[in-house]
């Protein structure tokens, strides 16, 4: 794992379960991508209070679902996910700029042990093959890091989570139309996506200089 100047890459939260802040506790596995996007530009604009309650919800009724489809597909980015299990919650996503806007959840939920056990699910039943399983305390974002770049889809023949969208779509398109292809980020963990903009940026910058040279 590549680290880059300024990321506190030993950084681990106290708990999973524990809001750093309102914002964090408003947008708390709420599965619509769009939706949290409103929440936070509703909350940051301090009229948090004038949203609809129907865009707070965690997971919306199929009527809801509906409702949003007809005014944009994209706006479906998320809001099949699966839905969450006892003392479980979400510590990181991945986004993609897909047709549909697709959302892969990454997630930890506490034992009857307190051990920490990981699941990562999309909205299609995809099966994941995960670089571990468990740990007894939250990971540092190094260890996050890691746990993405390693974890793959069961049928990917093109890498780690991080990279293996961006790495499909290279095959018919050229890399720096897809650097901002996926976004991957976290509530829990602040540098996670400023990492991945430089993964994504680099890998980018590397099929551009292999074509210069």
């Amino acid at each position: 794992m590549k680290q880059f100047p300024g990321i506190d890459y030993d950084f681990r939260p106290e708990d999973y379960w524990l809001d750093k802040d309102v914002l964090h506790a408003l947008v708390r596995n709420v599965k619509g991508a769009h939706r949290r996007k409103i929440i936070k530009a509703y909350y940051e604009a301090g009229n948090y209070q004038e949203l609809d309650e129907t865009f707070s919800k965690t997971t919306l009724s199929e009527e809801e679902r509906q409702h949003l489809a007809r005014l944009h597909p994209t706006f479906m980015g998320g809001e099949y996910l699966p839905d969450y299990g006892a003392n479980e919650t979400e510590i990181a996503r991945i986004e993609l700029k897909s047709t549909l806007a697709d959302v892969i959840s990454i997630r930890a939920q506490l034992d009857e042990d307190q051990t920490i056990k990981y699941s990562i699910v999309d909205e299609h039943t995809e099966e994941f093959k995960l670089w571990t399983e468990w740990s007894a305390e939250p990971f540092t974002l190094g260890e996050l890091i890691e746990f993405i770049d390693n974890s793959e889809t069961a049928e990917s023949s093109w890498g780690g989570l991080s990279l293996c969208f961006n790495n499909s779509n290279a095959e018919h398109m050229d890399r720096e139309d897809l650097v901002d292809f996926t976004t991957i980020s976290s509530e829990i963990y602040p540098e996670l996506q400023t990492h991945y903009s430089e993964v994504f940026s680099e890998w980018a910058k590397a099929d551009a200089e292999k074509l210069v040279s």
